[in-house]
Order: C-alpha cells, then structure tokens, then sequence
C-alpha cells in the first residue's frame, strides 16, 4: 500500500512556443520553435512520479479526439495505470497553449475541455483503488466539486492527501483539516493568505495562516530558492540546487510528483521535499511538461 500513488487531475496537450519576450496586448510578435507535448497538472505529476520510481495510478478524463488518445497511449508507455481514465464524447481533450520567454519564464493558457467533465462518479470508479494508496495527488485543473469529494472520500479513508493548489482559490472550510499537505507557490499562497509571499520571513507568516485553517503539513515552493515546509515540528527552507533555467514549465509538477514518491516510500518530509527540489531543478534545465520530468538515476 505504501508506495502506491494515486492521481487525480487533469491531462492536456501543450502547444508551447519559443520567444524572446511576451507579447503586449495587440501585439503580434514573431516566435522561434514551436513544439508539442502532453501535459496537464495531473498528467504531469503522474508521469513525474512514475519516472522517480512511483507505483502510480491517473485518475482523469479526455476526448475521443486524437489529443485524447496519444495522452492515454504516452502514460501507458511510462508504466502508469490508466484504468481509470475516463472518455468523453461530449467535449474535446483539454489543451494548453504556452509561451516560453528567453529567460525560460512561461505564460499560459488552458483549455479544460473534457477536464471540466472529471465528476465525482468518476471518483467511485476508483475508490477501490484510491482505498489502496499510499498517497492520494490532486490539483485544482479540474472541478472544485470533484476535488472536494476525492479529498473526502480519501480522507474517509485514512489515506495521506497533497493538495497542490494551482490555480488557487478559496477552500470550503471542511477541506484543510483533511489534507495532510499543501504546495502552493508564492502565488497560490497569496490567493489563499492574503500575505504576499516575497522572502522567507513572508513564507513563515503564510504558511502559519495555512496551519490554522487546519492542514498538517505546508510547503510554500519559492522557485530557484527552494521551497519554505512548516510542520508542528519543523520550520526551515530547503534550498534548491542552482540551475540554468531554459523552461520553467511544470516545475511545480515535477516537484509535487517527486514529493509524492518521498512520502510514499517514507522518507522523512524534509528528506521528500530535498528530493523534490532536485528533481524540480532538474526539470528547468529542459523544454516542455513531461518530457522535462528526470529519471531516478538522474538524480
């Protein structure tokens, strides 16, 4: 049971393009590389897991389109149990399109599509699995409600829940006390604190708020800095190894992919959040989603 993991998220196809700054508003502006890639949060953890040595489980929803097909085909590939992806007829696969500056910063765009039909009997499909977990993922690229119900029948459950909270918004008061983890980034915490996140002084005071709404455990990842964890026994930034970034896309889902796994084969949290902050590190150094996702060795 330990080290299995279950996602619960979203999978997309980014469309990313190279560029040497962000267009302004009406601006057109001529590109470099276009390129393709599977993605999706959920995708995106699950394959980053599954590459670091987890035994994992997706929990999503596609189109009947092309899109829909090559993501379920690809996660296959990376040994990851699509069982419980579900198709839908009514909409298309979710896509996302992206920009990625010179400095290897993103700007995105998403499309839910088939993502926003993830519904709650789509979690009883997996409860059997799900009741088996080590460690249950989700992130906010699909439904609140679907969320909301996933983390109360985990929770019901006795498994360990991460909540990577992106995109941010407000909570419903009986979600906190049910997670044993949060990962948002300065941002996220932001929406969520109402303290800016700016240095580690800043991360303290968000992450406190975050402690009394109830969650257990709070990690605040700060990019190239790292990541700030507050637990009822811990308070400290750990530090992430310096890199040239080329494309910071789905960092964080590395991250929380490899958080997951720490956690699933017990590593101590500050152990799982080091680990996680190698892999993100990592994952910047190349282009694109899942394919920026390193191996265990690598590490």
């Amino acid at each position: 049971m330990q080290g299995k993991i279950i996602v619960i998220g979203s999978a997309n196809t980014d469309m990313v393009i190279k560029a040497d700054k962000f267009p302004a508003p009406g601006e057109t502006i001529i590109g470099g590389q276009f390129f393709m890639f599977p993605g999706g949060k959920g995708a995106n953890q699950a394959v980053a897991a599954a590459r670091l040595g987890g035994e994992v489980t997706l929990v999503a929803k596609v189109g009947t389109d092309i899109f829909g097909k090559q993501a379920v085909s690809q996660l296959v590939q990376e040994r990851i149990n699509t069982d419980f992806m579900a198709t839908d007829s009514s909409l298309p696969s979710g896509v996302a399109l992206i920009t990625v500056d010179a400095k290897g910063e993103n700007s995105i765009v998403v499309a839910s599509g088939a993502n926003s039909n993830l519904l709650p009997k789509d979690i009883d499909r997996a409860l059997s699995e799900i009741s088996h977990a080590g460690v249950i993922l989700l992130q906010h690229e699909i439904p609140l409600p679907t969320v909301v119900y996933a983390i109360r029948k985990s929770h019901e459950m006795g498994r360990k829940i991460i909540l990577n909270p992106a995109p941010a918004y407000a909570l419903p008061e009986d979600v906190p006390s049910r997670l044993y983890m949060i990962t948002p980034n300065e941002t996220e915490s932001e929406i969520l604190t109402g303290i800016k996140v700016h240095d580690e002084p800043s991360a303290y005071q968000a992450a406190q708020a975050m402690r009394k709404m109830g969650i257990q455990n709070v990690v605040i990842t700060l990019g190239p800095r790292g990541a700030f964890v507050l637990t009822p026994r811990m308070q400290r930034l750990i530090p992430a190894p310096a890199v040239q970034a080329v494309d910071t896309t789905a960092a964080g889902d590395v991250f929380n992919g490899a958080l997951a796994v720490g956690l699933s084969q017990k590593m101590p949290i500050e152990e799982a959040i080091s680990f996680a902050c190698r892999a993100a590190a990592l994952s910047v150094t190349r282009m694109g989603a899942q394919a920026s996702a390193p191996n265990r060795h690598e590490l």
